[in-house]
């Protein structure tokens, strides 16, 4: 299976008045076509940097990253993004802010033609109704999921997620996660999640990748063996809980932790 995303040596550091501050240090990272790549590591570690990279948002000290075959130098089009803070323009209605994506990428495409595309999406995540509401007039949690569909309305090859359901309670979260699975059966991409969240790594990821403490390597890569509709329920599964323990184990070893007792 090709690789949509390959980071090769890439070694990034932060310059600060204190001087450098190293932050990924000769990163690997190979994603196949379709997959959905979590990313799990100590706080500080560079997830984030690593979103940033791959969006073409900023470029690497040393390495490359290619997407599709093609090295990135600058912002893409065929990347779409969701973070944490679901932010949304007030004084754009939940489709209008939907379809923002829209207006910059396809810009030959009606006016018809960008709102059906947005209601669909919506009425997937559950937000039918909802389309002429302001951003103000949803909960956090529908806000998150208008902006999944913003991340997604233009079909972008990769959608890169930074913490998008950490903000969330439990609840919502888990049930988000299972609008996530819904989303990419029906809508297709290759997906890199940054998240705090094991559990949310092993539900939604076909690979995750642990990163070291500061500079951050690829320490581990846990292929995940699970069917792809699965449910919350399978998290409760002996292989599932097993997945979970090693991660936990891969964590302490990033923190330098790894001589605790456990």
């Amino acid at each position: 299976m090709e690789n949509l995303i390959d980071i090769r040596g890439v070694t990034h550091a932060y310059k600060t008045k204190h001087g450098a501050l190293p932050v990924l240090d000769n990163l690997d990272i190979q994603v196949p076509q379709g997959e959905f790549c979590a990313v799990v590591g100590p706080s500080g570690c560079g997830k984030s940097t690593l979103t940033r990279l791959v969006a073409g948002l900023m470029k690497p000290d040393q390495g490359e990253v290619w997407l599709h075959g093609e090295k990135v130098t600058s912002p893409r089009k065929t990347v779409g993004m969701a973070f944490q803070n679901p932010v949304m323009l007030e004084w754009r209605s939940i489709i209008d802010n939907v379809i923002l994506p829209l207006e910059i990428v396809a810009p030959s495409m009606s006016k018809a033609e960008k709102y059906a595309r947005a209601e669909h999406l919506l009425e997937m995540v559950g937000l039918k109704g909802f389309s002429n509401k302001r951003p103000s007039e949803l909960s956090g949690g529908m806000r998150q999921r208008a902006s999944l569909c913003r991340a997604i309305v233009h079909k972008p090859d990769v959608l890169i997620m930074d913490e998008p359901f950490g903000a969330l309670d439990n609840f919502t979260r888990e049930d988000l996660w299972q609008t996530m699975r819904d989303l990419r059966a029906a809508e297709p991409f290759t997906a890199v999640l940054i998240t705090h969240d094991l559990r949310e790594s092993v539900f939604l990821g076909d690979q995750v990748i642990v990163l070291s403490g500061r500079p951050a390597h690829t320490q581990y890569v846990l292929d995940v063996d699970l069917p792809a509709d699965r449910t919350i329920d399978i998290l409760y599964e002996p292989k599932a809980v097993d997945m979970l323990h090693l991660l936990r184990d891969q964590i302490r070893i990033a923190q330098g932790r790894d001589g605790e007792v456990h």
